[in-house]
């Protein structure tokens, strides 16, 4: 209840400012563009501007209500954990949300714009023998691609902080990551191919990311495992 409170708090407020918050994810497209009078969007809808509105507000409320949300998970789940494993599941609480927010900033700052260059570049300029062909993407269309881009690599960067907390709970080990490294680079592929739209540039710049994190979830992984191997030694 407190969630779904903070969500619709949130909605409201955001829809408030839902102009000035597309505006801000339009960014992307503008620096692609050069400036802001060659980004151009439309909409083809009488209400699909209206519906894009409420589309902004329920994605900012869901991003500024997460901490109140993923703090009732936690009260939820903390009665069943002893006082060793709330100390040790309280630093994922705070990487969760950072490594969202670092895939949201590669979506937003190299991701998009590289996405919607090359989607400018393909234009055609209207000859005597051939149509022009310009770029007008829909207000509602754009925004789908983005939020879908947020998320994908934001859940998709939750990768080493999964990886590491399997590691510390002794789930898996990174010997086991390490001889699985090959299959893992395939799967990184084939995550990006489903999570982020048919195009290559928007699954490369996917792809790349997720192996480095899993690299970076066995270099963590085993500083863990030393750190637990010191321990019961002691």
């Amino acid at each position: 209840i407190k969630s779904l409170i903070a969500f619709l708090l949130m909605f409201f407020v955001c829809f408030g400012f839902s102009t000035q918050i597309y505006n801000i994810l339009v960014l992307p497209y503008v620096w692609a563009a050069g400036n802001a009078a060659n980004a151009q969007l439309i909409y083809t809808g009488p209400l699909e501007l209206l519906f894009t509105h409420i589309k902004v507000a329920a994605f900012g409320a869901g991003f500024f209500a997460f901490p109140v949300i993923a703090t009732q998970i936690y009260k939820f789940v903390a009665p069943g954990l002893y006082k060793n494993e709330k100390a040790a599941f309280a630093p994922y609480l705070v990487a969760t949300p950072v490594f969202f927010t670092l895939g949201a900033m590669l979506v937003f700052f190299f991701a998009m714009p590289v996405l919607m260059k090359f989607s400018l570049g393909m234009q055609q300029a209207a000859t005597e023998t051939q149509a022009g062909i310009a770029l007008l993407p829909k207000v509602s269309e754009y925004l789908s691609l983005i939020m879908t881009l947020i998320f994908a690599f934001g859940i998709a960067f939750q990768l080493p902080v999964l990886l590491t907390l399997l590691v510390r709970v002794g789930i898996i080990s990174t010997d086991a990551l390490a001889s699985k490294r090959r299959y893992a680079i395939v799967g990184a592929f084939v995550a990006a191919a489903v999570l982020t739209p048919p195009d290559v540039i928007s699954q490369v710049s996917l792809a790349l990311p997720l192996i480095a994190l899993y690299e970076i979830a066995i270099v963590v992984g085993r500083r863990i495992e030393k750190a637990r191997a010191e321990a019961e030694a002691q």
